[in-house]
């Protein structure tokens, strides 16, 4: 029996990053998903609900998502996964890049794992398909639960909205393609967490976010 996912989210960062807590709800096994900043709130949230983190997750390389992935992983004891090694240049100038947003010091990310598209990441009893969705940035993945109809996007998709791709290596002809070849076609019941925002659902999205019709 797969197990049933639960969700909190920790909005992280001045950007309001929507760090995601996630457990199988038998086992209480989970992972932190894009951990960009404030580790204390992440692991306060990860106390409250008794979570046993056994990874972390990340979608992509941008600051606010990665920024506090190496000092998480230190503090955790647990690898990272995630995301795909086209994001590396990313993950590499993470210390530059934080500098430069005014948010402190951040580390350089080696992740214990890389991603690609078809690859399979396990939570607990929970168990995620991977999507190497490019565009916003150009290794980003999105986490799919086949069997509990859920996602996490990262900054592919928003309610509303997709991912800016104005960033160094970003493509927006790219991210549209995956969005409708790849993440849409997941089905209209599919609900997600983004990396910003409300949460939503893909049919909503593929009904009336003005940037998939047509």
């Amino acid at each position: 029996m797969p197990g049933t996912p639960r969700a909190g989210i920790i909005p992280v960062t001045p950007f309001q990053q929507n760090c995601t807590l996630i457990w199988d709800d038998a086992t209480k096994v989970g992972a932190v998903v894009d951990p960009g900043g404030d580790l204390d709130r992440i692991e306060a949230a990860i106390r409250e609900h008794g979570v046993q983190v056994e990874k972390i997750l990340l979608t992509h390389g941008h600051v606010d998502h990665a920024a506090g992935a190496d000092e998480m992983r230190e503090r955790l004891g647990v690898p990272i996964e995630g995301p795909h090694r086209a994001d590396k240049f990313l993950l590499d100038s993470l210390p530059e890049t934080a500098a430069n947003y005014g948010l402190g010091e951040a580390r350089a990310v080696t992740p214990d794992r890389w991603l690609d598209d078809g690859d399979a990441v396990t939570v607990g009893g929970l168990e995620f398909d991977i999507l190497h969705c490019p565009g916003h940035s150009p290794g980003s993945v999105v986490f799919v639960s086949r069997d509990a109809r859920f996602a996490l996007v990262g900054d592919v998709v928003f309610k509303g909205s997709v991912g800016r791709t104005d960033l160094p290596g970003g493509n927006h002809d790219q991210l549209i393609r995956a969005i409708m070849e790849k993440v849409l076609p997941l089905g209209d019941d599919v609900a997600f967490i983004p990396g910003h925002g409300p949460t939503g659902t893909l049919g909503e999205e593929r009904v009336s976010n003005p940037f998939l019709q047509g």
